[in-house]
């Protein structure tokens, strides 16, 4: 006989396998059970078939349990897998610390789930840019193919320390963090 997943059992699983530090989601290989209604908005809120999650703790533990399967999210423990519909990406960048300047520059995130990351190789910035409007739509790398986006403020904060540098051949504004160099901009795109 088998269980209908449900917030509670995901969660339940999730926090027994996520005592010390992120779970290996990556190893677990369960059924999938469906859709249960779980959705992650483009403001990085999470619903439960329709309702807003209010409890932090829970949001958090989900969002160690998300995975990326080719295009399609889903949370899983060693048992369970289900659907998970994200607007644009699960995770929001809600700030960032700089450290040092140039070449030596350290960019390290702060997501809305309360994870940390660095950007540099392992955790690369991308930015695309709406064809129409040409306003750019900034994301780092947070882990295992799921990625937050920038917030406006942070990212517009990050503008302000920018550099120009040669890449592929063309010279860009960007930002360097972690030893590698993330491109913006291309320099004669600027005013």
């Amino acid at each position: 006989m088998s269980v209908k997943p449900s917030a509670d059992t995901l969660a339940q699983a999730a926090s027994a396998a996520a005592k010390d530090g992120l779970p290996p989601v990556h190893k677990w290989n369960p059924p999938h059970c469906g859709d249960i209604g779980m959705e992650i908005r483009r403001d990085g809120t999470w619903f439960y078939q329709g309702t807003p999650i209010g409890r932090m703790p829970l949001v958090r533990l989900f969002s160690r349990i998300l995975r990326k399967d080719a295009d399609e999210y889903v949370l899983v423990t060693p048992v369970e897998k289900v659907t998970v519909h994200v607007e644009d990406v699960p995770f929001i960048a809600l700030d960032a610390e700089v450290a040092g300047q140039g070449r030596d520059r350290t960019i390290t995130f702060e997501t809305n789930v309360g994870d940390h990351v660095t950007a540099g190789p392992d955790h690369p910035i991308r930015v695309i840019r709406d064809p129409e409007t040409g306003e750019p739509a900034p994301y780092v790398l947070v882990r295992a193919a799921l990625e937050a986006r920038i917030d406006r403020k942070t990212f517009y904060r990050l503008v302000d320390i920018g550099d120009h540098a040669d890449h592929d051949g063309t010279r860009w504004f960007g930002l360097w963090s972690g030893g590698a160099f993330f491109p913006v901009i291309p320099s004669a795109e600027l005013p």
